[in-house]
This record gives structure tokens, sequence and C-alpha cells, in this order.
């Protein structure tokens, strides 16, 4: 699918600025489209949105299709009068610099189950009409992830392999009987999923009516301890206690003598061609009723993946298999038609998965923070690239681009300076420039680089265990030249026709630091 000439910025919601301890849907988002769009930037990458789990990764959510509680703006409870101001008096002085996920998590919820109790009271009749239609119109997925999360919480958050036989293996009688028992708490969950939708729609709307495109993320494989999982064990490999015989990774390489094991279920591909992949249109289709436009991560899975199986402690003992390849697009497509999909095409990737990419005209990932560790003929070197094609300076994966710069070898550095015929300045500032000057349609940069931030900003350290996920930034961090810099490098590179770069303004006052005088 073709896309237009446009640029963008990087920012998970989490990382955005705000009085409780978390980024919300609430103001503070709004403030940062004004941000964009006052920038010139045409594109915002968020990464899955999903509730949290494990190591409060986004990429390994309880649900493919729900959203995340904790991004809900409490100020609009407040409105609603489901929240009063005193509620919130009492919370602690979270960082405004980093998420602390425990009390955060702690806090929320407690004030979201208070506004729930409330709303209960207090709802006028057109809101409980609207919430009445929402838990109907997404009952396919709603019905099994708030029972999911109710009969989680009864059983203390432990994984559903844990929980009593006859819920885990989903029998009908155990199905009936645990609905009744936490009708309340389940109500409370699709609660929550109303308040976010709701309020990541209007964010959508917001961003949309100043031609900002949304792009999301869907992890190609799906959490294991998660609703998708429990509710659909046909489609996955599990055993008869519904435990997973093979698991998700990649094999060793140049950067892992063992391989990764990521431990995510594989699907049963057989099983959902003979469903002609409802699933997986189910799941894009409800992605794209949030994003206008999806980047699938680990594309190549599509092609073939490192099958592992459950029992080895690493990766090294796994296999190649085969996945549906062209099967698959031909059913999504055939469904939804052609669809704004990027493909994440990163690593070691094989002739045939370069073949799936193109023959469904799928954009392919350029990182320029690997563009320099070979020679001209490096293909993540904008010279090389072809238009159907998204450039990054680097991605949440990736330390920021100053702090790739300060620990890279120097060889690696000497040819940046030169590819670049600058010094050692403001190495992430000429990525950014590097970027939006390639000939590729998209060109995204986190916002981190935009900053020039070192590796303290770091979103995600593959393998670590803990700390990821958890940085924020402050409006005084911005300064005041920022927007109008991006705003004239769009311009000047094609990103931002200038009959919309008239349209757009820079409004100094919603942020930023005030120029001189």
């Amino acid at each position: 699918m073709a896309f237009e000439r446009r640029s963008g910025i990087i920012l998970h919601p989490t990382s955005l600025p705000g009085a409780y301890g978390i980024g919300t849907l609430g103001q503070e988002a709004k403030n940062w489209l004004e941000f964009l769009a006052s920038a010139g930037q045409r594109l915002w990458q968020v990464m899955p949105l999903g509730p949290t789990g494990y190591g409060d990764s986004p990429y390994q959510c309880f649900s493919a299709f729900a959203g995340n509680p904790y991004l809900i703006n409490l100020d609009d409870l407040i409105t609603k009068d489901w929240l009063y101001p005193e509620d919130l008096a009492s919370l602690p002085a979270f960082s405004d610099q980093a998420v602390d996920y425990g009390p955060v998590i702690e806090h929320k919820l407690r004030l979201l189950s208070l506004a729930f109790e409330r709303f209960k009271l207090k709802a006028s009749s057109a809101q409980t009409k609207s919430f009445q239609a929402f838990c109907q119109n997404q009952a396919d997925w709603l019905d099994d992830y708030a029972l999911f999360m109710a009969v989680k919480e009864a059983h203390q958050g432990q994984a559903w392999n844990t929980w009593d036989k006859a819920i885990r293996l989903r029998k009908p009688k155990a199905l009936k009987t645990w609905t009744q028992d936490l009708a309340n708490p389940i109500e409370r969950q699709k609660f929550w999923q109303w308040l976010f939708f709701d309020q990541w729609l209007e964010l959508r709307a917001y961003a949309n009516e100043r031609d900002i495109k949304i792009i999301g993320d869907i992890p190609i494989f799906i959490a294991y301890d998660s609703a998708d999982a429990w509710a659909n064990p046909d489609l996955f490999y599990f055993d008869g206690d519904s435990n997973p015989t093979v698991i998700a990774g990649v094999p060793p390489d140049y950067f892992s003598a063992t391989g990764q094991r990521w431990g995510n279920p594989l699907y049963r591909w057989d099983e959902m061609h003979k469903q002609r992949y409802s699933w997986w249109i189910k799941r894009i289709k409800a992605s794209l009723a949030l994003v206008d436009i999806i980047r699938i991560d680990h594309f190549r899975g599509f092609e073939d993946y490192w099958e592992i199986p459950a029992s080895e402690p690493t990766a090294v003992k796994g296999r190649w298999v085969k996945g549906p390849g062209q099967r698959l697009f031909d059913a999504i497509k055939l469904e939804l038609g052609e669809l704004p999909i990027i493909a994440e095409d990163l690593g070691v990737i094989t002739p045939e998965v370069e073949t799936l990419r193109d023959k469904n005209d799928l954009p392919g990932m350029k990182v320029l923070q690997f563009a320099f560790a070979a020679d001209a003929s490096d293909p993540y070197l904008p010279h090389n690239y072809s238009k159907n094609c998204v450039v990054y300076s680097g991605t949440h994966d990736n330390d920021t681009t100053k702090g790739w710069y300060a620990q890279a070898p120097e060889a690696e550095r000497d040819f940046a300076r030169r590819y670049l015929a600058r010094d050692d300045g403001n190495v992430a500032w000429e990525f950014t420039r590097l970027a939006f000057a390639s000939v590729a349609d998209m060109a995204l940069v986190p916002l981190q680089d935009v900053l020039g931030l070192g590796s303290e900003a770091r979103m995600n350290t593959p393998g670590q265990a803990a700390g990821n996920w958890s940085w924020r930034f402050g409006w005084q961090e911005v300064p005041y030249w920022i927007a109008p810099a991006l705003k004239d490098m769009s311009e000047t590179y094609g990103r931002l026709p200038l009959e919309k770069a008239k349209d757009t303004p820079y409004r100094q006052s919603n942020f930023g630091d005030e120029p001189l005088s």
C-alpha cells in the first residue's frame, strides 16, 4: 500500500507528562498532539495499547484486543462526578521522570474501582446506554477478557495455568458458575474498557482533525498469560492441561550464544487456516478501529519462525517451521481489502521473507543506528533505500542515538561522521535530518532523539528483566526552538506540503521554554 511522504515521532502514552505517575489519554495527550501539529509532524507512533502484564511490557499484554486501564485519564472521571478531587488528594508524589509501576497500578486501580462504584449509583440514562452498547458491540472479545481478568484477580493474579482445573480448561459448568459469582468484578473490567475506548477514540479523532495519523503496533505473538490464549486453546500448541508444548524465540546468533527464548505460545496455523484465519482478521480489524496504520512486529514469523520445545531452558535446540505465508494475507485482504501495514523486517531476513513483504506491497523498516557497521553497500544507509520503506533513527529496543554513538566502536562513529559530514556534535539531530531527507515514504524518530537525550532515557533493553518501559518526559525539557526547527525540516524535505505548513503555526504557549528576549 502506498503511503504519503510524512514524518513523525515515536512516543508511548505512558511517557507523557502528568500528575498521576504515568502518562494518560487526557489533556497532556492533546497538548502532545498540538505540539506534533505545530512541529509539522503528521505521524505519531505508539507501542501496543493493551493491558500490560509481566515486566510491564506492552509486548506482553493480557489481551490483544483490550486497552490499558492504567492510561485512563482520571480528570475526566472527576468531570463526570465519578471521582471527587479529594479522592486524588491522597495520592503520593509520583516521579515525573519515570513510571514506578507498582504503586502507580495500585493507586490507579483503587481509584478506577471507586469510579465504577459511583458510576453504578450516578450514571445517567445516556451513559448507561452507552456502556451497554459498548459491551454488546465488543462482546466477541470483551466477555472472555472480563471473565479472564476477574478470575485472575480471584486467583491473586496468578497465571491461568495455575487456576482451578475446571475454569482453566473452560468447562461449561465452571464458566457459568464463575460468571455468576464474579458478576461485579466482570462488569468492572468492562467499565474500565469502556472508559479506555471512549477516551482513546476521542484522542484519535483529535489527532486526525490535525492531519496526524497514529501508527499502532501488533506483536506477531501473544502472551501466554492472556485472555487470547485461555479463550482459544485450540489455536495454540497446548497439552491436555493447556500448557504450551512449543514456544517462540530466535536461534543463537552473533549477539547471543544461546539465542532468545521468548516463551510466547505458537499458533496452530493449520487450525487457523481451517477457520479462514478469522482470529487474525478480527485482530487486524480491531487494531484499525484504534489506529490508522499498523506495524507488525517480527513480520518474518509469517514466513518461518523458530520453534523451541517448551521444556528447553534456552533457544539453542529449536527448528525453523514454515508460517502461513501468503495464505494469511490473501484471507485478510479478501475480508478487509488492502491494509496500511508496516512490516518489521529487522534482523536476519531471508529472500522468502522479502518476497512475502514485497508481494503484499508492505514497507519494511530501516534503522540508521544499524547503518554504519559495514560499508557503502549497507542496506540501512539512505542512499540504498527504495521509497516504499520507513526509516527510523532508532526504535524502542535501541539505545537512544546519543547513547548509541557514545558506545559505538570508533570505526562506526568515524563512518557516521564521514557520512553526515559532521563532527561529534548533536548526532541525534543529524540522524533526524538524515531520516527526513531520505527517499523513504515515512520517517520516524523517538522523542528521546529529538531532544538529544542519552542512555538514561532508553525505553527498553532487550533481555533485561526490570527497569524498562518507564521513561517519561516533561515539557520543560522541550526547548522553544524544537517545534519550528522540526517543522522547517519537514517542509524542506517535502514531508509537510507548503499549504499545510502555513496552516499549522507554532503555538509556543502550550509547551517548551519561552524564547530568549
